[in-house]
């Protein structure tokens, strides 16, 4: 985690991205099964990428929005153990929900729901200042210092 003069390793970040975008997507299906997939018929892609359902107006809407804001807050977590620094945190939940954008105007469209930008937007700053937070405080932990000394009396 801390190793004095920092070198710049595109494989590890890469793959750092695509661990991250992984676990984010995993934890994402998770909450929409247990929030969505009680009310729907059938889950889909829908749910993960199409703007049109991530909207106020229904039960099963706010389901959809409190799964990404949850899996906001454990891709915090995720970014403690996969990015470890606080000063990156910011860098890799923007490149996330960047690779996320794009990937919903694939399948989707260009999001024209504020509802969508504002759950987006606040999943970005959640994800980030969290991740920040408890990177810093594992960073400031103290270093345990033992003493050797011999028992002789």
């Amino acid at each position: 985690m801390f190793y004095g003069a920092v070198v710049w390793d595109p494989w590890l970040i890469v793959a750092q991205i695509v661990c991250l975008q992984c676990l984010y997507y995993l934890t994402l299906g998770v909450f929409l099964s247990f929030l969505v997939g009680i009310r729907v018929s059938r889950m889909s892609l829908v749910y993960f990428f199409d703007f049109a359902s991530v909207t106020t107006s229904t039960v099963t809407g706010w389901c959809v929005i409190a799964s990404f804001l949850l899996s906001s807050i454990a891709g915090a977590g995720y970014m403690l153990y996969l990015i470890e620094r606080a000063k990156k945190c910011l860098d890799f939940s923007a490149t996330l929900y960047i690779i996320h954008l794009f990937i919903c105007i694939m399948y989707g469209g260009w999001p024209s729901s504020i509802t969508w930008w504002v759950v987006n937007g606040t999943g970005v700053a959640v994800m980030a200042l969290l991740g920040e937070y408890l990177c810093i405080r594992r960073e400031l932990r103290e270093i345990p210092i033992t003493r050797y000394r011999s028992s002789k009396k």
